[in-house]
């Protein structure tokens, strides 16, 4: 566990309950303190009463789905600066267009994930300062002809 990790706040919100638990326990021993969200609901719920400084978010949840808790996030002064970084079984094909737009801070398959991969995504987000990408609101238009292959993008674990 390291003492310097322990006051950063990290939400989950996966439907998936065993890749919830492998990213909390794998985070918890990081020093990390983790809160599990298993529907976009409750994903906002935690984010808004926590106020994270990451959230981890699957995009096809219960309720409302990852696109929507990103979208309401971004939309709000409370969510609007957030780090998230969207984990989903959809491949960059599949994934919705507008995600690079709402200021994501990166984009990985789950079904290529590893526990080290989910380790290294969160210490590498938190090095660079956890800054999402612009977000058109906040008065930084993102770059004309800007794209979701513009979003760092890890199909297979980085090294």
């Amino acid at each position: 566990m390291d003492p310097q990790n322990s006051s950063q706040k990290i939400i989950i919100v996966e439907d998936n309950a065993s890749l919830a638990e492998i990213y909390k326990t794998r985070l918890e021993l990081l020093g990390y303190t983790c809160f599990v969200a298993y529907n976009g609901i409750t994903g906002l719920y935690f984010i808004q009463k926590e106020m994270p400084d990451l959230v981890l978010l699957d995009l096809m949840i219960p309720d409302i789905s990852g696109g929507q808790v990103l979208a309401t996030m971004r939309a709000s002064d409370w969510g609007k600066n957030i780090p998230v970084y969207v984990i989903s079984n959809l491949n960059e094909t599949e994934a919705p267009k507008n995600l690079r737009d709402l200021g994501i801070s990166g984009y990985s398959v789950k079904s290529m994930m590893t526990e080290d991969t989910v380790d290294k995504i969160v210490t590498d987000i938190f090095r660079s300062g956890g800054q999402p990408m612009p977000v058109e609101k906040s008065g930084v238009v993102p770059p004309a002809g800007a794209t979701l292959a513009d979003i760092p993008f890890h199909e297979a674990p980085p090294e």
